[in-house]
């Protein structure tokens, strides 16, 4: 969970607050998810004293710096919701004098560039650690460690505008980076140089490296702002307490996260004194955000920029979720103190009718349009949460459980040891794997087109940015990574995957996607092939007392010919075969494996 230091004279002067006892904070803290991780040393001056705090919710980015941590304690006391006239919505566009120029050679490397300025008020120095904290902790957690958005931050006073934005060659460009230590510059490198040299360029390099264009971020007489997302220049990137206009800007590979990023920064500072200046950008290709008046794909973007969706949630959902039937001006009460807009409405909620499987009717509840700082209400629940949260947890008045239960397995759960225990006296090792993945272990090294695999909306690190279809991607990857062990190799794993399913085809699951109980297994070794594949699958059947047909299978991840699908009762359960030299390559894995895979929960029913 991310952990942040806050300047305790600072955070307090944000509040409107100081709070005297511990016990009190701490019960202050908890509308944010948060707790005191540890107290600031009361022996050191008011100025230089330091809370540490933990926060327990990574679905509000904006909670990770002083500024926007100060804001929701406020904004819960006080229930008055924080005004930001800088934005630009859809079809209210700020205008700006501030251009940045995204060129089409970027597009393929880091496509994405968002940004502001701001001015008014001398930067000090427990504000540029804050700063500097914010930019790290997003860049970190929300940013995939730089991969997927970046930030950097400049004095606006020696940049010639427009900024252009655009790839180049990695040899055929060189600055001197912002110094590795106060006063040190390693002098002029190439973009190369600096990936091998420098320590951040050598901390960042695995994000560019094996690019052929490297992004870079110029002023209009080519004066390099920076090389986005490893450094800035020492020139134009060095921001130090005292200077009184900056301009910040976030790279990124997806728009509505470096949007949302830019905002975050952008409301942090403009609650610190700030005043905030729109920039525009624009890009020589296509970008995700709306249509302009006349109907085209919009190729412009002026941030900070306001693009989230309302959310709808009943009234019957709140009352279900919570235990307590509430009105709609108690809700709307409640999502004040969250710093929510809320409004009385009457709407259908996403999704189908769990009951009759139909699409929902009209029902009374209330719409939520969520801060310019957040965008986490993915869910009528997360409408909930805030309702719970901003009412109060201790408001709710506890309640012993009324139904009276005998704890015991269920029939999946008792079927997956039996498993287990066969697969063992078979001579497989068993093993246990994330349900998380990336794309390429899920997908690419397994010859897969990903057409039904589940992607987490917002994932904090793209190794677990997807729900695993198949055990056997899990099974790979473990032998990948194990070579070097005598042969042969027999593991299997006995646990979940999920899928996307056309409801069209399969309605017996009203959120789309089936989970399923799989067993995996995966020999490896010389005599590993289709004929020991299929007696092994024959006596876990056999022991099972269940019998099976097979029919020839196409599956890419198997050699053709060499493949067969499982059919019990009539339903496929399974598969099994001799895997594709291409996937072995793929992994990194130079001996024969077969491997198979089955449904428990149809053997089972």
């Amino acid at each position: 969970m991310p952990k942040i230091e806050v300047n305790e004279q600072v955070f307090y002067s944000l509040t409107g607050s100081v709070w005297k006892n511990r016990d009190e904070f701490e019960e202050a803290l908890t509308c944010a998810k948060a707790e005191l991780d540890e107290d600031s040393d009361k022996n050191l001056p008011e100025a230089e004293r330091t809370l540490k705090i933990e926060l327990n919710d990574t679905n509000r980015p904006d909670l990770w710096g002083t500024a926007g941590l100060a804001r929701q304690l406020k904004v819960y006391k006080d229930g008055k919701i924080p005004e930001y006239n800088f934005f630009s919505r859809q079809g209210d566009v700020k205008k700006t004098a501030y251009k940045v120029k995204a060129e089409i050679s970027v597009k393929q490397v880091r496509p994405y560039i968002t940004g502001f300025i701001a001015r008014g008020k001398e930067i000090t120095d427990p504000m540029l650690r804050d700063m500097i904290q914010t930019q790290e902790k997003l860049a970190w957690n929300f940013g995939r460690k730089r991969r997927s958005m970046s930030m950097g931050i400049y004095r606006t006073a020696l940049i010639k505008w427009p900024i252009i934005y655009k790839g180049v060659d990695p040899d055929s460009v060189s600055f001197v980076p912002l110094s590795a230590e106060q006063g040190v510059p390693l002098g002029s490198l190439t973009l190369r140089e600096i990936l091998k040299q420098h320590p951040k360029g050598r901390e960042f390099a695995f994000i560019q490296e094996h690019e052929p264009v490297h992004p870079l971020l110029t002023d209009s007489e080519g004066t390099i702002l920076s090389y986005p997302p490893i450094i800035n220049s020492n020139d134009l990137g060095a921001v130090k307490v005292g200077d009184s206009e900056v301009f910040v800007e976030l790279t990124g590979t997806d728009l509505p996260s470096i949007t949302l990023a830019a905002s975050i920064v952008a409301c942090d500072l403009s609650d610190n004194g700030f005043t905030i200046e729109p920039v525009e950008f624009e890009y020589d290709f296509d970008i995700p955000f709306g249509l302009s008046s006349d109907g085209k794909i919009c190729r412009k973007i002026v941030t900070p920029f306001y693009f989230q969706e309302s959310v709808f949630c009943s009234l019957s959902r709140i009352e279900r979720f919570l235990g307590e039937k509430l009105d709609v001006d108690e809700c709307i009460k409640a999502l004040l103190h969250m710093g929510v807009k809320a409004e009385k409405a009457a709407d259908c909620e996403k999704g189908l009718n769990a009951a009759t499987g139909e699409p929902n009717s009209k029902m009374e509840g209330v719409r939520i349009y969520p801060p310019e700082y957040r965008n986490d209400f993915l869910h009528a629940a997360d409408v909930t949460e805030d309702v719970m949260i901003g009412r109060g947890l201790n408001s709710f008045k506890p309640q012993r459980p009324s139904d009276s239960t005998i704890g015991r397995l269920l029939p999946i759960t008792l079927f997956s040891r039996q498993v287990k225990e066969l697969l063992v006296g078979m001579g497989y090792q068993e093993m246990i794997f994330n349900y998380l993945g990336s794309r390429k272990s899920l997908v690419e090294n397994m010859r897969g087109d990903g057409s039904k695999i589940i992607r987490i909306f917002n994932p904090m690190t793209e190794n677990y940015e997807f729900v695993r279809d198949s055990v056997i991607a899990s099974l790979m990857a473990s032998e990948s990574i194990s070579g070097r062990s005598v042969y042969p190799h027999k593991i299997f794993e006995v646990g979940k995957v999920a899928w996307l399913v056309n409801p069209s085809e399969d309605d017996s699951e009203n959120c789309n996607s089936k989970t399923r109980q799989f067993a995996g297994f995966l020999h490896v070794g010389s005599d590993a092939n289709f004929n020991t594949a299929a007696a092994e699958l024959q006596a876990l059947f056999y022991y099972l007392s269940r019998e099976y047909d097979v029919e020839e299978s196409s599956d890419e991840r198997f050699i053709p010919g060499r493949a067969a699908a499982v059919i019990y009762k009539g339903k496929r359960a399974g598969v099994f075969g001799e895997i594709h030299p291409e996937a072995l390559e793929n992994w990194g894995i130079t001996v024969p494996c077969t491997a198979g895979e089955i449904d428990l929960d149809i053997l089972l029913a």
